[in-house]
Formats: structure tokens, sequence, C-alpha cells
């Protein structure tokens, strides 16, 4: 058996199949064969062993059985019972029996592992007079089935559990990286070769210390399962003790001569952390690992990083004559995967860029990062970029070259457009300003005739470069902003060609529009958790003045994903303000009371804005203030609408005209329950209803991209679509941007 050929597979982590490959290559693995989710291989039992203790990136190790058709449940029963499981399972062995991929007939894993579990008992019982108990946890044999339809593959787990679990880290602390991963991040960044020649390493927001440990265990050639106590081959019945014991001292030998190594050429492998828990913690899990003399943890803060905190073992002095130079940075910042936590997930990342720009020229870098944006933030061009799976999280590895030459401009105000001269004269750049030229030539004269002066110029018009641009300008002088909003690219585009056409994109706008860069304010659109979009993004407070429909507004490009006026309801809001003469008004959702200015304006005779956001309130009144119009006539209430329209028929209040503009969706804290305006229109246009006077007028809208209006509504009410007249002509290649409706009790 020790010398015989087998047919194993290894599964690997999401985009590291290919390092797992020659990985196994090294370890004498032959006629390798890279898939999807790991690699196929034939070797020898020694072969399998090899790749069970010394594979750094493997989850599992598999040797395969048999391959069998199984059309239903009973076939796959009676097939793997046909198999010769006293050699494998000898008595008083625990079993554990596991089912994946996708078949016709069996199409619950449980099922199928119960099924194959039920198999091996009946013909252990039969052929032995045993059967084995069941062991969830650590069994002597796990027994892993693969399903391609009705092609099934039976295994031994030689692994038992993830290889990923090195036995060093009893606590990962947040969101910690699995072992394995980062193993393979460091050979993807190149840290075995830069080890051999005496590299430091070290990463400056180590967490638990994976990282350091990981590229510790790589520099000292340490197998990294040499500490585990349990593989799925220990109770194996063709296990061969002698041969395995053999490796493990070989294994032993080779870390004891390789923690040698290193101590004698002063080993700097660091990590450092803001947070003294995450370091102890980091600490003790060098301990266990075997690696804490050949490694060094420190509290420090992440802008107070330089190469003169990369410490020789053993050296407790923190100034240096002669920093490290030509070594690797390594680390996995946080991603902001909160929208609350994104803003100070894009500062740790500026602070990053700025330590590795100004410290750490001639050095390399590896930065795994949750969203491409935030790898802009470093201001250097990434050499390479991988995609890696961090659980599921799809990341990018960004793999930098420390040299001046690769810096990006960033001396920039934050959430403003980084704009790079180089890209101006290429074919994409031009393309897009010509583009870009004639919607500002025809919409500026639509535009003047029409007295408007905030307006869409463009809005992805070339769908490669998928940008909406809104032009602002000042009510008070003759500044002008752009708001450029971003629609995040499917993940199937190139980060690296996005990239490259929001910097074509950017690099004219200057020329084309005449705003300078430091007003030109840049948001990313992408999906997200619903209700996040009405969340706060920042803290500048700084706001200005625009004008429209003779009214005055304030705006503010920084603190939130929107401006404060929504440039599409422009037609809506004037239609509200001829309607609202002598009339009892009512906002609800009322955002920061644009439409509720329109109707004062229209003289209204009594305003009601009825919003949950105090913030939102707050910049209501002072719209209202800054156009003469705040009184006593007009009331801001802070309150979930559907609570205050259902208090407001128990006290039987009448409004003649109502401005209904729900968000898509929300689930504020706040609030009871959640909002879904496609779910919930026709209970809230109804509670409206109920408080129309006769004869009034609810005007109801929504952004909401399919929305439907629900039948029932219109069999109850009198109901006129009035989409199509409210899109006003700079948001004409947009005509789904939203829909409005007139609504009036049926006659």
């Amino acid at each position: 058996m020790s010398t015989a050929k087998l047919e194993l597979t290894a599964s690997a982590p999401r985009g590291l199949a290919d390092l797992l490959a020659r990985e196994l290559e090294s370890l004498g693995a032959t006629d390798v064969r890279e898939r999807a989710t790991g690699v196929g291989f034939t070797g020898s039992l020694e072969v399998a062993y090899r790749a069970c203790l010394w594979s750094r990136i493997a989850n599992r190790v598999f040797l395969e059985l048999a391959q069998l058709e199984a059309r239903d449940a009973e076939a796959l029963h009676a097939a793997v019972r046909e198999l010769p499981w006293e050699k494998h399972i000898a008595e008083g062995a625990t079993l554990a029996c596991e089912f994946s991929g996708r078949h016709p007939a069996i199409t619950h894993s449980h099922f199928g592992a119960l099924k194959v579990k039920d198999a091996i008992v009946d013909a252990l019982r039969e052929r032995t007079g045993h059967r084995p108990d069941i062991a969830l946890e650590r069994p002597g044999v796990r027994v892993h089935v693969h399903a391609s339809g009705t092609r099934v593959a039976v295994s031994l787990d030689l692994s038992g559990e993830s290889l990923h679990r090195r036995g060093y880290r009893t606590e990962g602390g947040e969101a910690p990286l699995k072992e394995n991963v980062a193993a393979g991040i460091l050979m993807r960044a190149g840290w075995p070769e830069l080890a051999r020649e005496g590299a430091p390493f070290l990463d400056p927001m180590c967490g638990s210390g994976t990282f350091v440990i990981e590229a510790a265990l790589i520099a000292a050639d340490r197998a990294p399962g040499l500490l585990r106590d349990y593989f799925g081959f220990l109770g194996w019945r063709r296990h061969d003790a002698a041969l395995w014991e053999r490796l493990r001292a070989e294994a032993q030998e080779r870390a004891r001569a390789g923690t040698e190594r290193l101590l004698a050429g002063g080993s700097r492998i660091c990590g450092s952390d803001r947070d003294g828990r995450a370091v102890r913690l980091a600490r003790a899990n060098a301990r266990r690992a075997g690696v804490d003399a050949l490694t060094q943890f420190e509290v420090r803060e992440l802008a107070d990083v330089s190469p003169d905190g990369v410490r020789t073992a053993g050296d407790e002095q923190d100034d240096y004559s002669s920093p490290a130079e030509g070594g690797l940075v390594c680390t996995n910042p946080p991603y902001g995967m909160r929208l609350e936590d994104r803003e100070a997930a894009r500062e740790v990342h500026r602070t990053l860029g700025r330590v590795l720009r100004e410290r750490f020229t001639g050095w390399h870098a590896a930065v795994l990062t949750g969203a491409p944006e935030l790898g802009l933030e470093l201001g250097i061009r990434a050499r390479r970029t991988h995609t890696v799976w961090n659980g599921a999280i799809e990341c990018r590895l960004l793999r930098l070259r420390i040299e001046p030459e690769v810096f990006r401009d960033v001396d920039r105000p934050k959430g403003t457009a980084r704009i790079d001269p180089a890209l101006r004269d290429t074919p994409g750049a031009q393309m897009f300003a010509n583009r870009l030229r004639k919607n500002v030539r025809r919409l500026h004269a639509w535009a003047e005739a029409n007295d408007v002066s905030c307006y869409r110029l463009y809005d992805a018009d070339m769908p490669e470069y998928a940008f909406a641009i809104d032009l602002y300008r000042s009510a008070d002088s003759d500044l002008a902003w752009l708001y450029v909003q971003e629609y995040a690219a499917p993940a199937s585009i190139d980060p690296e060609a996005v990239r490259r056409r929001r910097g074509e994109a950017f690099s004219v706008l200057p020329e084309v529009t005449g705003v300078p860069p430091e007003r030109i304010h840049v948001r990313t659109r992408r999906r997200r958790a619903r209700g996040e979009q009405y969340r706060k993004l920042g803290e500048a407070k700084r706001f200005h003045v625009v004008a429209e429909g003779g009214l005055r507004f304030w705006v503010n490009f920084e603190d939130y994903l929107d401006t404060g006026l929504f440039l599409d309801h422009r037609i809506t809001r004037a239609r509200l303000r001829e309607a609202a003469a002598r009339k009892r008004f009512l906002n609800l959702f009322g955002y920061t009371g644009t439409a509720t200015v329109y109707a004062a304006a229209g003289r209204a005779r009594s305003s009601v804005t009825v919003d949950l956001s105090r913030t939102y309130l707050d910049w209501a009144q002072r719209n209202l203030t800054l156009n003469g119009l705040a009184s006593r006539d007009h009331v801001l209430v802070q309150a979930d609408c559907r609570e205050w329209l259902e208090d407001a028929r128990r006290r039987r209040e009448r409004f003649d005209l109502i401005f209904l503009d729900p968000p898509t969706f929300s689930n504020s804290k706040r609030m009871e329950g959640v909002l879904d305006t496609q779910r919930d229109h026709p209970r809230l246009i109804e509670a409206c209803m109920d408080i129309l006077a006769p004869g009034g007028l609810l005007v109801f809208s929504t952004n909401a991209q399919r929305f439907r209006l629900e039948p029932s509504v219109a069999e109850k009410y009198d109901v006129r679509d009035i989409s199509a007249e409210t899109i006003p002509e700079d948001f004409a290649r947009n005509p789904k941007i939203h829909r409005c409706y007139e609504i009036r009790a049926r006659r």
C-alpha cells in the first residue's frame, strides 16, 4: 500500500487551486489536475501523508475508493454496501459520513449521508458481525461521497478535519483569516522566495497574528500539520504508522534546523496592532505554534509603524540606525462591510497607503481588501491583483511594489475625484470627453432657457463608463460642483478595467465641465444591505446653497449618499406648488422638506412634514428658513409615517393635498418592523386616502426600479399615471428613475 499509486483529491480555498497544484507537485504528486475547487492527483501513501502534513493551502485530502453509478437513494445504498469496508474500518473504530454535490434524486445532503452510513453499517454488520459507532467529531474514519449527477465518488477523508486547523489558534479575534488562506496569500506574494533571502516581514494590523505565524512557519520550513494530533487516517485500518512516524520525525528535524538557521540570521518577522488584547492573543498563538522565538509582536498605532520597528527576534530596542530594507508588508485591513464602518475602513486604507509611501520605499506589499474602491485609497497602483475568498467574502489581493513611480495622486480633499493627467489623452478618455461635451452643450442651453441650475449631465450614456454625473451651481456665487455617482461594476468585470475607465473619465471632467477637482465629489452606488442607503456617511458638515424654481436649498456633497435635493423630482415639486394654493398639505417621508418648501411657496394654507429622522427634519427647517417660509403654519413631526397615519385617522385630521414618497425599503432601528414599498404601498395609499379631504389629491411617487402598482389600488381609486409627465429633460435617458401617480377618490 505504501508504494501503490492512489487516486487522490485535495480541496482548496477558492482562488488558490493553482498554488495548491504547484505545492502538491513539490511533494511528489503526479498527474496533477487543477479543478475549480481543488486539485486531483496521483501519488503513493507517502505522498498522501506528506500532503496532510506539509500542505499549507489544502482544506482536505481525499483518497478515492470508488466511482459508482447511482440513479437514486436505494441504488446509492446498494452500491456503497458492496464496497469492501472491512478493509478500511476496524472493529471498534468510529465512523462519520458526508454527502455533497448535486444529485437528481438526492437533494438533501443529510439524507444522502444517512444512506451512505446505513450502507456501510449494514455491510460491516453482515460481514464482521460488528457495527461502528457514529462520531460526528473526530471519527476514526470519515467517508465522503460527492455526486455529479448520478455519478458518485466515494472517498476517505484522510485529513479528518480541515487542514487549516493547525492547532495553534484557540481564538481568532474579530473576523479571523483562515490559516490556509493566509498561507496562500503569502505564497502568492512571493514570501517563500523573500524568506530564503532573509528579508524581513511585517503585518502592521496583525490581529491574532495569523499572517505573522504563517510567515514564520514558511521561513522556518516548519510543517503546518506538525502540531495536529488528529488526522482522518489515524483510525483507518490501512494506516501505516511506521511511515507516518518517519515523516513526522523528518518534519521535526527540518523545523529544528530551520528555526536555528533563522535565529542565527536574526529573524525579523513582526506584527503590530493597536489592540493590546489582539497582540496578547497573537503572542499566545505564536507560542503554541512553536514560533514565539522567531516572531515579535507589539502594540502600535498604524500611523506610527515604520521599518525601524521590524526588529530582530530577541532585540527589545525600538530605535535603529539602519532600518530593514526590501521586506514584505502583508496585511488584511478592515473592509467596513457595514455601511457605518465603511468610512472608517477608508481612513485605515488611506493611513496604510501614506505609511507605505512615506516609509517603506523598496519593499513589497500584499494587501487583502474587501472592496476594489478601498484599494484605491492606498494611493499605490497594484502590480498584480488576484481574487481571494475570505470565507463568503470576495476580496482582492493587491500586490504592490513600493516605488514612487507607481504612487497615485492622493493630495486631494476626502471624497473628491482622483485625477490622473496621464490618462487624459487615452482613446477611452477622449471618447468619454466627446460624449460629455455634447451633453454639456445641449443641456446648458436647455437649462439656461428653463432657469435650471442643478441638473444631470450624464447617466451611463456609454455603458462602459457607468456614472451618473450631476451639476450643481451655487445660488450665491459662480461656484459649481459635480456630484459623480459610480454604479458598482458586476463581479465579473476585471477590477483593473473598472479602475482604468474611472481614471479615464475623471481625467477629463475638469477640462470639459470647468469644475476643478476639489469640487468633484464621488460616491459609489452599489447593491447595499436593504435600508443602508439612507445612513450617514461622514461628518464634514459642509453645506452649500443652490437654487431651483426660484427657491433656495441647502445641499451636502460629503456626508450623505444623496445631496438633499432629488433632481428627478423637479417637475413633481413644481406641480405640487401649483396645486397647493390655500390647501392643507401633508408631506410624508419628508426627507429634507423640499416638497414642503415648494408647497409653502405655492401659498399652502398649512403643512405637516413627517419623517423619522431628526437630522432631515432639521434640514427641512433650515430650507424653510432659507426661503423665509418658516412659521407656525408649517409643522415638522418626527415619527414613523405609518404610525402617524393611524393616529391622524383616529384624530380625524384632513388634508387637501398629500405627497407620499416612501423609501424603497427601510429598516430603521427607530421603526417597528420594516417598510417595503412594493409590498406596503396599497396599505400606505389606503391610509392616506382615509385622511384625504373630499376633492383632495394624493401624489404617490417611488424610485423603486421594479415597482408595479397593485391592481387593487386602481380598482378602488381614480389613479392617473403621470410618470412620463414628471421625468425632466435631463433624465430622459432613464425613464424608470421614478414612478409617479395622482390618486383621487372615485366620485
